[in-house]
């Protein structure tokens, strides 16, 4: 009888250790899967912020002359009210992948008219560099919400138009 109890004893310390050794590894996968999922969605950001980019210097590029070359919201890239006809910088108002909404922080210039976005969310970056080339400055920056995307640069002002310094 004793032999059994010790059998007993060592199936229970056994189950216990394969217990412990798969609780573990689930916890190394949750924490890949994790950041896995960080890494798509700082890819998917990076890909959407070009995606503004791209607007807002078409929006520039396109500005007849004497009005401004920067929206005064992002509503006016999927439909520029500056033309009489249906012309749009932007398909839709993409949802920022880290907070899910398509609220965006917004970098006005002095009169206020918008010349860059970047996320509302606080987390901790992976990626601080190998960004493409045109966001470089992306490079080093600790924070999602650090990443700008802003106009590269503004076409030269058409003659009687107001520039803006930024």
């Amino acid at each position: 009888m004793p032999q059994v109890k010790r059998q007993t004893g060592m199936i229970y310390v056994a189950l216990l250790l394969a217990i412990t050794l798969i609780g573990g590894l689930s916890a190394v996968g949750l924490k890949v899967a994790q950041t896995l999922q960080q890494r798509s969605a700082e890819a998917e950001l990076v890909a959407i912020g070009l995606e503004f980019r791209n607007a807002l210097q078409s929006y520039a590029e396109a500005t007849p002359n004497g009005l401004p070359n920067t929206p005064a919201a992002l509503a006016e890239l999927l439909r520029d009210p500056r033309s009489p006809g249906t012309q749009r910088h932007l398909r839709r108002i993409y949802h920022d992948p880290f907070t899910g909404k398509a609220e965006w922080g917004i970098v006005r210039d002095p009169e206020q008219r918008i010349i860059g976005i970047h996320s509302l969310s606080n987390t901790p970056t992976f990626k601080r560099e190998n960004f493409p080339t045109e966001l470089s400055a992306l490079s080093g920056k600790l924070r999602h919400a650090d990443w700008v995307f802003a106009i590269a640069t503004l076409p030269a002002p058409q003659q009687g138009e107001k520039t803006s310094t930024f």
